[in-house]
């Protein structure tokens, strides 16, 4: 099973307790304190192992606690300092306070780790408070309380190169073809229920790590579907194949829904380089109405490439392009200052209000949905309707006493109310 996001909660141990003792032998009447310290408590500590790529092993067991010191011994003997706690997981890991939300590390590196909690110190023995003033000190320390907290772990895929696209579109069958990824494939849609990664070999000094990202569905930034568990696997891609389903009743459409799912979720996610191509050219009827769509990409200013994932038809040249990309755009965010997303100003939050020249909407989700909006297309228009009923803006429209033919102003785009 594929698990992506868990709550942790982390215990250190304690630190041993320091002892009080006296040295006692023959012909030594006064021998003086010789109680020893305790030893440290185990550190809990998270590290990346590059063998997983899955928090599945957290999916029964969700506390961790180190072991504790050793109390201390006499003749100043140290107890035995704990076994630190190792807890694996995959690169790609974030690791953020449950209570807090403060991010406390990214594993982005293979065998990167992180204390998440110091193991407590172990206590001193009475040996350690003996002075010119007290020579027999009878005081010692207990070992020091280990640290504990919830943890929420998240990981998100590390990939170069996103393959993204609705269901169906040929995604899985595109990474299977091109590295020796193995993920589920059928005819039939959501076959694909978790994000698969594999390395595409180009040459001898050159290969590319892809993931397939399963297919979105419209609603997916909101959560419809596993809208966020799959959305978030994008993040850290910076080139995204844009797998296009040659059979789609409307390929534009499609391409114009990813994208504005996209935006909605993360705006920098909109902002990736993207190659769009169309899949499955080795059906004829893909093939019959290619010309068609060629063109139809090209009024949006895209360079569409045909490629077929069943047969590797131009799977090749399609590889290169992406890695071209990839020379031409580094990560843009440093990262040991990625976000994190946790609970703030929610961007679907919206304004209508009454101006001069009819009625105005603005709000983060809304406007970027405008602007993702093919207006010439009446698939796109209706989706956006299906946004304004989504986020209640057409409810508090019709409640502040729209009427027919009234002027609804979105970002820099005029519309015509009609009921």
């Amino acid at each position: 099973m594929f698990i992506d996001e868990v709550i942790i909660y982390v215990k250190s141990g304690k630190g041993g307790d320091g002892i009080i003792h006296f040295r006692r032998e023959k012909y030594i009447p006064r021998g003086g304190p010789d109680g020893g310290d305790g030893g440290r408590g185990g550190d809990v500590i998270i590290q990346s192992l590059p063998t997983l790529n899955t928090l599945s092993q957290f999916q029964h067991r969700h506390e961790f606690l180190a072991p504790d010191g050793e109390r201390g011994g006499r003749s100043n003997r140290t107890g035995r300092s704990a076994e630190d706690l190792v807890i694996n997981v995959p690169p790609g890991t974030m690791i953020t306070d449950q209570d807090t939300h403060e991010l406390v590390a990214d594993l982005l590196d293979e065998s990167q780790e992180i204390i998440v909690c110091k193991g407590g110190r172990g206590g001193r023995g009475n040996a350690r408070f003996a002075n010119s003033r007290d020579q027999a000190p009878r005081v010692a320390e207990k070992g020091a309380p280990g640290q504990e907290r919830n943890l929420h772990l998240e990981l998100r895929l590390i990939a170069d190169v996103g393959i993204i696209g609705v269901p169906n579109a040929g995604k899985s069958t595109l990474l299977a073809s091109v590295t020796r990824a193995r993920p589920k494939i059928a005819s039939y849609p959501f076959t694909t229920t978790e994000p698969n990664l594999g390395v595409a070999q180009l040459d001898d000094d050159t290969s590319v790590v892809l993931a397939d990202i399963p297919g979105l569905l419209e609603g997916a930034h909101s959560g419809v579907g596993l809208g966020f568990d799959f959305l978030r696997h994008i993040q850290r891609t910076r080139v995204l194949i844009h797998l296009i389903d040659g059979l789609a009743d409307s390929p534009i459409s499609d391409y114009a829904q990813i994208n504005s799912e996209l935006a909605l979720f993360d705006p920098n996610l909109a902002k990736k380089p993207q190659i769009v191509a169309v899949n499955k050219m080795d059906l004829p009827d893909v093939q019959a109405r290619w010309g068609e769509l060629e063109r139809d990409f090209k009024k949006k200013g895209i360079s569409a490439l045909a490629v077929s994932a069943a047969t590797g038809s131009n799977v090749r040249a399609l590889l290169f392009k992406a890695f071209e990309l990839l020379q031409k755009t580094p990560l843009e965010v440093p990262t040991s200052q990625l976000p994190v997303y946790h609970a703030r100003a929610d961007p679907r939050q919206f304004e209508v209000r009454r101006v001069s020249q009819g009625w105005r909407i603005a709000g983060e989700s809304i406007e970027r949905a405008a602007a993702m909006t093919y207006w010439e297309n009446d698939e796109s228009i209706r989706r956006f309707q299906r946004i304004l009923e989504a986020l209640g803006i057409d409810e508090e429209l019709r409640k502040a006493g729209i009427k027919e033919g009234d002027t609804v102003m979105v970002g820099e785009y005029e519309l015509e109310w009609r009921d």
